[in-house]
């Protein structure tokens, strides 16, 4: 088996192509005739260090908007399709504007990120046609931005998903959108908790609501990382019922949207068919609408984890090696980062993640290790997939060269949800393009990171 291969890189279906090895054994990311060595930038910028690849998030978006148009095509499906980025999943300008600038709309879930859009549209950063979704509970001040917007020519669309907000847009003359809460008996496998779900309309509720004046699209969300395709094609099946039903008594009714929900194969065991979904989801609703005599609806999807955590990688020094008496692994590897703070979700939700080193990628002699982040917390670890992280064997006071660590997939969520326990920093952020490296975030001085806590 070749190197390539054991880290299971340059496969497309895994989101490792644009991963390789070069003659020296270093982790190196390929745009185009560009490459970025993974150990240099480690070197030079220090760790922990995020770096984020634009055109990666530009490929994943152009793949897919072209994926929809030639199903689109092929099925002779006669509705549109609209990619809206949440930018709850990562609100960075280095993230959002290079899929601004390839065609994505927006979906946004608060006031502030509303305001965010405002300022990029204020600035003339982007087409004036963008098309912003509005989803969250509606405070007064959302309220107020999202009805000025509108006023001043920015499609903003608010989906009501309270009964204060049916009395606040009800009447609107503006596009809106209302939510659906997808029943217990609807079954979706996923990392989301809908045991009792705070948000939307049942069916029952949505049809007492009556005609609203400008109602556009029904709205639902099924949660996060669904990995079976049967678990999004069975909500769209019972969404489109829906449909038909409340566009009989609002005939203005024309969209239909998913929300999000696309997985990342962040273990690299199974990959996903995203074509072949695609075509099923167009055919469910063309077959549908079509025997209900209805216009084939729209489709908006809001997968922002899809296309964004490949985007980033986060990368730590091994700091430090402690020999583990009895475990499944033999050795512990401190980093000089912090899971708890920087990979948020490896405690959270306990994600696992592909790791794999920036360097000596050819090392025959590797070791089952758990890693140890360098706050004070017990449950600052992260002990992989198979209960282990195969990494090279490692002495930072016999071996001269430096070990660094690559976590993949690190650009959904990480970011927003980041913390300072105990006052570390955040790590530094590089921005690869075009061949150049540009510094987005230096690392945070205990000076500026006390000032967060008033110091």
């Amino acid at each position: 088996m070749t190197r390539k291969r054991f880290w299971k890189l340059g496969n497309r279906v895994f989101n490792t192509h644009y991963f390789d090895i070069d003659k020296d054994g270093d982790l190196i990311v390929r745009e185009g005739n560009n490459q970025y060595n993974l150990r240099f930038l480690a070197q030079k910028f220090g760790t922990p260090l995020e770096v984020v690849f634009p055109f990666i998030l530009e490929e994943r978006l152009e793949d897919l908007m072209d994926l929809f148009a030639a199903q689109i095509k092929a099925l002779k499906y006669r509705g549109k399709f609209f990619y809206h980025y949440p930018m709850k999943v990562n609100q960075n300008k280095e993230v959002v504007m290079p899929l601004v600038s390839e065609g994505a709309n927006l979906e946004v879930s608060s006031a502030n990120e509303l305001w965010l859009v405002k300022r990029m549209w204020e600035q003339e950063t982007f087409n004036p046609k963008i098309r912003v979704i509005c989803n969250g509970p509606k405070t007064d001040k959302y309220i107020r931005l999202i009805d000025e917007l509108q006023h001043r020519g920015l499609t903003v669309i608010p989906v009501i998903e309270g009964p204060n907000e049916v009395s606040v847009f009800g009447s609107s003359r503006f596009e809106v959108g209302v939510r659906v809460d997808i029943p217990p008996s609807v079954s979706v496998q996923s990392r989301w908790d809908k045991t009792i779900d705070k948000f939307g309309f049942s069916e029952a509720e949505l049809m007492k609501l009556g005609r609203m004046r400008n109602l556009q699209i029904l709205h639902y969300h099924i949660g996060s990382q669904i990995e079976r395709q049967s678990d999004i094609l069975h909500p769209l099946r019972y969404a489109l019922q829906v449909y038909a039903k409340l566009r009989k008594i609002n005939p203005t009714l024309d969209t239909i949207d998913i929300g999000g929900g696309m997985p990342i194969p962040y273990d690299r065991k199974v990959g996903y068919a995203v074509t072949g979904l695609v075509r099923q989801m167009l055919t469910i609703m063309r077959e549908y609408a079509d025997r209900h005599r209805i216009p084939h609806p729209n489709l908006i999807a809001e997968w922002g984890r899809y296309m964004v955590a490949p985007a980033q990688v986060t990368i730590y020094k091994v700091i430090d090696v402690k020999a583990i008496a009895k475990g499944t692994a033999k050795k512990w590897y401190v980093v000089d980062g912090s899971f708890m703070n920087d990979l948020l979700d490896t405690w959270a939700i306990h994600q696992k993640w592909h790791v794999l080193p920036a360097s000596n990628l050819h090392a025959k002699k590797l070791v089952k290790t758990w890693m140890a982040g360098s706050s004070c917390d017990s449950d600052d670890k992260y002990t992989g997939q198979n209960s282990y992280v195969l990494l090279p064997d490692f002495d930072p006071n016999t071996t001269p060269e430096p070990l660094y660590v690559t976590f993949l997939d690190s650009g959904a969520y990480q970011d927003p949800l980041a913390s300072h326990h105990c006052l570390l920093s955040s790590p530094a952020k590089l921005i690869a393009e075009n061949g150049h490296i540009i510094v987005a975030r230096k690392r945070e001085s205990a000076e500026e990171v006390g000032k967060l806590f008033g110091w």
